[in-house]
Protein backbone atom coordinates (compact mmCIF):
# COMPACT_ATOMS: atom_id res chain seq x y z
CA UNK A 1 0.00 0.00 0.00
CA UNK A 2 1.05 3.16 -0.32
CA UNK A 3 1.28 6.19 2.19
CA UNK A 4 -2.88 7.47 1.50
CA UNK A 5 -5.54 5.96 2.45
CA UNK A 6 -6.49 5.16 -1.30
CA UNK A 7 -6.00 2.02 -3.17
CA UNK A 8 -4.57 2.87 -6.78
CA UNK A 9 -5.89 0.88 -9.79
CA UNK A 10 -3.01 -1.40 -9.77
CA UNK A 11 -4.16 -2.62 -6.06
CA UNK A 12 -7.34 -2.87 -7.14
CA UNK A 13 -5.99 -5.13 -10.20
CA UNK A 14 -4.39 -7.18 -7.55
CA UNK A 15 -7.00 -7.70 -5.44
CA UNK A 16 -9.63 -8.65 -8.07
CA UNK A 17 -6.80 -11.06 -9.59
CA UNK A 18 -6.15 -12.91 -6.08
CA UNK A 19 -9.96 -12.19 -4.97
CA UNK A 20 -12.55 -12.52 -7.31
CA UNK A 21 -13.62 -16.31 -7.50
CA UNK A 22 -13.27 -16.18 -3.28
CA UNK A 23 -15.96 -13.72 -3.78
CA UNK A 24 -17.95 -14.97 -6.47
CA UNK A 25 -18.32 -18.07 -4.78
CA UNK A 26 -18.64 -16.41 -1.32
CA UNK A 27 -22.08 -14.01 -2.94
CA UNK A 28 -23.27 -17.22 -5.11
CA UNK A 29 -23.98 -19.05 -1.68
CA UNK A 30 -25.46 -16.17 -0.62
CA UNK A 31 -27.96 -15.08 -3.23
CA UNK A 32 -28.25 -18.06 -5.46
CA UNK A 33 -27.98 -17.18 -8.62
CA UNK A 34 -24.74 -17.46 -10.48
CA UNK A 35 -25.17 -14.10 -12.87
CA UNK A 36 -26.85 -12.15 -9.76
CA UNK A 37 -23.58 -13.16 -7.88
CA UNK A 38 -21.20 -12.40 -10.98
CA UNK A 39 -22.63 -8.79 -10.97
CA UNK A 40 -22.61 -8.18 -7.24
CA UNK A 41 -18.66 -9.18 -7.11
CA UNK A 42 -18.29 -7.06 -10.13
CA UNK A 43 -20.38 -4.19 -8.41
CA UNK A 44 -18.10 -4.78 -5.21
CA UNK A 45 -14.64 -3.85 -7.55
CA UNK A 46 -16.20 -1.05 -8.60
CA UNK A 47 -17.57 0.16 -5.61
CA UNK A 48 -13.52 0.00 -4.23
CA UNK A 49 -12.26 1.87 -7.32
CA UNK A 50 -14.33 4.32 -6.79
CA UNK A 51 -13.99 4.77 -2.84
CA UNK A 52 -11.92 7.72 -1.98
CA UNK A 53 -10.49 6.33 1.88
CA UNK A 54 -10.11 2.66 1.22
CA UNK A 55 -8.10 1.81 4.32
CA UNK A 56 -5.29 -0.44 3.85
CA UNK A 57 -6.27 -4.12 3.72
CA UNK A 58 -4.97 -6.30 6.32
CA UNK A 59 -8.34 -8.67 5.67
CA UNK A 60 -9.21 -7.67 2.33
CA UNK A 61 -11.66 -10.70 2.42
CA UNK A 62 -13.37 -9.26 5.35
CA UNK A 63 -13.51 -5.92 3.45
CA UNK A 64 -14.96 -7.28 0.25
CA UNK A 65 -17.23 -8.84 2.04
CA UNK A 66 -17.95 -5.91 3.76
CA UNK A 67 -18.80 -4.27 0.52
CA UNK A 68 -20.91 -6.93 -0.66
CA UNK A 69 -23.23 -7.53 2.05
CA UNK A 70 -23.63 -3.24 1.79
CA UNK A 71 -24.52 -4.10 -2.31
CA UNK A 72 -26.76 -6.79 -1.19
CA UNK A 73 -28.67 -5.37 0.98
CA UNK A 74 -29.00 -2.05 -1.00
CA UNK A 75 -30.29 -4.68 -3.81
CA UNK A 76 -32.46 -6.18 -1.73
CA UNK A 77 -34.50 -2.76 -0.23
CA UNK A 78 -33.96 -1.90 -4.00
CA UNK A 79 -36.09 -4.58 -5.43
CA UNK A 80 -38.61 -4.35 -2.07
CA UNK A 81 -39.49 -0.78 -2.73
CA UNK A 82 -39.95 -1.78 -6.95
CA UNK A 83 -42.43 -4.78 -5.59
CA UNK A 84 -44.28 -2.29 -3.67
CA UNK A 85 -44.61 0.04 -5.83
CA UNK A 86 -45.90 -2.53 -8.74
CA UNK A 87 -48.14 -3.98 -6.16
CA UNK A 88 -49.66 -0.11 -5.51
CA UNK A 89 -49.85 0.12 -9.12
CA UNK A 90 -51.85 -2.84 -9.70
CA UNK A 91 -54.59 -1.29 -7.22
CA UNK A 92 -55.23 1.62 -9.70
CA UNK A 93 -57.73 1.77 -12.89
CA UNK A 94 -55.68 1.22 -16.15
CA UNK A 95 -56.35 4.63 -17.27
CA UNK A 96 -54.60 6.32 -14.15
CA UNK A 97 -51.40 4.29 -14.29
CA UNK A 98 -48.33 6.75 -14.90
CA UNK A 99 -47.02 5.76 -18.10
CA UNK A 100 -43.19 3.24 -18.33
CA UNK A 101 -40.87 6.83 -18.13
CA UNK A 102 -43.09 8.47 -15.06
CA UNK A 103 -42.56 4.69 -13.23
CA UNK A 104 -38.97 4.82 -13.84
CA UNK A 105 -39.22 8.56 -12.48
CA UNK A 106 -40.81 7.66 -9.53
CA UNK A 107 -38.45 4.76 -8.96
CA UNK A 108 -35.76 6.88 -8.45
CA UNK A 109 -37.16 9.37 -6.60
CA UNK A 110 -38.02 6.47 -3.69
CA UNK A 111 -34.93 5.04 -4.36
CA UNK A 112 -33.50 8.10 -3.19
CA UNK A 113 -35.94 9.09 -0.54
CA UNK A 114 -35.22 5.97 1.01
CA UNK A 115 -31.57 6.22 0.81
CA UNK A 116 -32.24 9.42 2.96
CA UNK A 117 -34.42 8.51 5.27
CA UNK A 118 -31.72 5.67 5.83
CA UNK A 119 -29.07 8.28 6.63
CA UNK A 120 -31.54 9.80 9.88
CA UNK A 121 -31.28 7.41 13.23
CA UNK A 122 -34.08 5.41 13.62
CA UNK A 123 -36.31 7.37 15.86
CA UNK A 124 -35.96 10.90 13.87
CA UNK A 125 -37.45 8.24 10.77
CA UNK A 126 -39.87 7.34 12.72
CA UNK A 127 -40.89 10.90 13.79
CA UNK A 128 -40.39 12.37 10.02
CA UNK A 129 -42.49 9.24 8.41
CA UNK A 130 -45.13 9.78 11.08
CA UNK A 131 -45.78 13.70 10.47
CA UNK A 132 -45.18 13.15 6.67
CA UNK A 133 -47.51 10.20 6.19
CA UNK A 134 -49.31 9.59 9.39
CA UNK A 135 -50.38 13.43 9.08
CA UNK A 136 -49.67 13.46 12.81
CA UNK A 137 -49.07 16.35 15.23
CA UNK A 138 -45.94 16.87 16.88
CA UNK A 139 -48.08 16.30 20.68
CA UNK A 140 -50.18 13.52 19.01
CA UNK A 141 -46.13 12.21 17.69
CA UNK A 142 -44.71 12.26 21.01
CA UNK A 143 -47.53 10.79 23.22
CA UNK A 144 -47.40 7.69 20.24
CA UNK A 145 -43.73 7.43 20.85
CA UNK A 146 -43.02 8.65 24.61
CA UNK A 147 -40.94 11.37 24.20
CA UNK A 148 -41.09 15.22 24.63
CA UNK A 149 -43.06 17.94 22.28
CA UNK A 150 -39.63 19.46 22.28
CA UNK A 151 -37.64 16.27 21.19
CA UNK A 152 -40.32 15.84 18.23
CA UNK A 153 -39.71 19.25 16.98
CA UNK A 154 -35.90 18.51 17.18
CA UNK A 155 -36.23 15.78 14.94
CA UNK A 156 -38.71 17.03 12.77
CA UNK A 157 -36.21 20.03 12.16
CA UNK A 158 -33.21 17.16 11.74
CA UNK A 159 -34.79 15.49 8.99
CA UNK A 160 -36.16 18.45 7.39
CA UNK A 161 -32.32 20.10 7.60
CA UNK A 162 -31.35 16.38 5.89
CA UNK A 163 -33.97 16.34 2.83
CA UNK A 164 -33.02 20.13 2.27
CA UNK A 165 -29.21 19.31 1.92
CA UNK A 166 -30.04 16.37 -0.41
CA UNK A 167 -32.33 18.49 -2.42
CA UNK A 168 -29.75 21.18 -3.21
CA UNK A 169 -26.41 18.92 -3.28
CA UNK A 170 -28.55 16.82 -6.49
CA UNK A 171 -29.61 20.27 -7.59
Amino acid sequence: MHTSDTLNPAEVDLLYRSHHSWLNVWLRRRVGCHAHAADLAQDTFVRLLKARHAHPLKEPRAYLSSIARGLMIDQFRRRALEQAYLESLAHMPPNEAPSEEQRWVILDILERLDQLLMQLNPRVRQVFLHAQLDDMSCPKIATHLGISRATVERDLAKAMATCYRLRHAQS
